[in-house]
């Protein structure tokens, strides 16, 4: 079977081909900050306050930026309106009983604006999420400058191990997702996007093991997500791998809400895999997805 190229222009017009499952090479950092994933602009779905419902934060007041866009295809995903990247993309700002529709291509300065326009009250903590985020590192860098000192959360797949190193000094708290395989469908890469997505079990664990080691001893947590068809020792090359690469990551075991007909883990299931994070001397706690289960956004 042959290998299929994806296509991708430079700022110069130059065509960029790109096997999707190879290994990423020094050029490909530099490609990040000047093509089409370098860009300063993002593609914006929405802008809202809210409390955090997932992981180390749960709980907390935050506005979420969320942007369009993601190639990974997750049975149990819970935003699957934000994978396609519309041609014309456009922004829902909710502003506190007058949220309005903005063109959806915007920079960091305008995103700020609109973060502060959505808040309550008080400034809040920022979370990036999607989609995926790490398709536009140029975005996240240029919105640390202008947010000045307030915390800057990335939910992401890990599925863009170049792109986070581009972003880490720029977000101080990374959420990270620590998938199965198992539970996704054949990517959709996102065209224009220079950093190829991992495809099988291999090009997963390769990608895996590089993204542990960036976050390795920063402000940063890994969730695994259980759904009721998997088990938990399925779950034991990804325990692996932190407990060798990043064992001070926090682990937040997020049983999956039932959607899409993937159902929820039986208690059993959620025990077990408790059990094996501890046998590796690890953090874990249990948490849902406790904006479901208030109805919120």
């Amino acid at each position: 079977m042959g290998t299929t190229r994806s296509m991708s222009r430079n700022p110069e017009g130059a065509r960029v081909e790109r096997a999707p499952g190879r290994s990423l090479e020094p050029d490909d950092h530099a490609a990040l900050q000047h093509g089409f994933s370098g860009s300063q602009l993002a593609p914006v779905l929405e802008v809202f306050a809210s409390l955090q419902g997932e992981a180390a934060f749960a709980g907390e007041p935050q506005v979420f930026v969320r942007l369009w866009g993601c190639p990974l295809r997750c049975r149990w995903c819970d935003t699957p309106g934000s994978w396609l990247l519309p041609a014309e993309p456009r922004a829902r700002v909710a502003i506190p009983g007058a949220a309005r529709r903005e063109p959806g291509w915007a920079g960091a300065a305008e995103v700020a604006r609109w973060i502060t326009a959505v808040e309550p009250g008080a400034p809040r903590t920022i979370s990036v999420t999607g989609g995926e985020p790490l398709l536009w590192p140029g975005f996240l860098r240029a919105l640390r400058g202008e947010v000045g000192e307030r915390r800057v959360h990335l939910e992401t797949a890990g599925a863009h191990p170049a792109a986070l190193e581009d972003v880490l000094d720029a977000v101080d708290h990374v959420s990270l997702d620590l998938k199965l395989p198992a539970d996704l469908d054949a990517p959709q890469p996102i065209p224009g996007a220079l950093e190829p997505v991992p495809r099988d079990e291999a090009e997963w664990t390769e990608v895996r093991r590089r993204v542990l080691l960036l976050v390795q001893g920063r402000d940063a947590c890994g969730k695994l997500i259980l759904g009721g068809c998997r088990r938990a020792t399925e779950f034991e090359p990804i325990l692996d791998d932190v407990a060798e690469l990043a064992p001070g990551l926090p682990l937040f075991l997020q049983p999956v809400t039932p959607m899409n007909g993937v159902p929820a883990p039986g208690q059993q299931a959620i025990d077990e895999l408790v059990e094996l994070v501890l046998a590796r001397g690890l953090a874990v706690r249990v948490v849902p997805q406790i904006h479901r289960l208030l109805g919120i956004p």
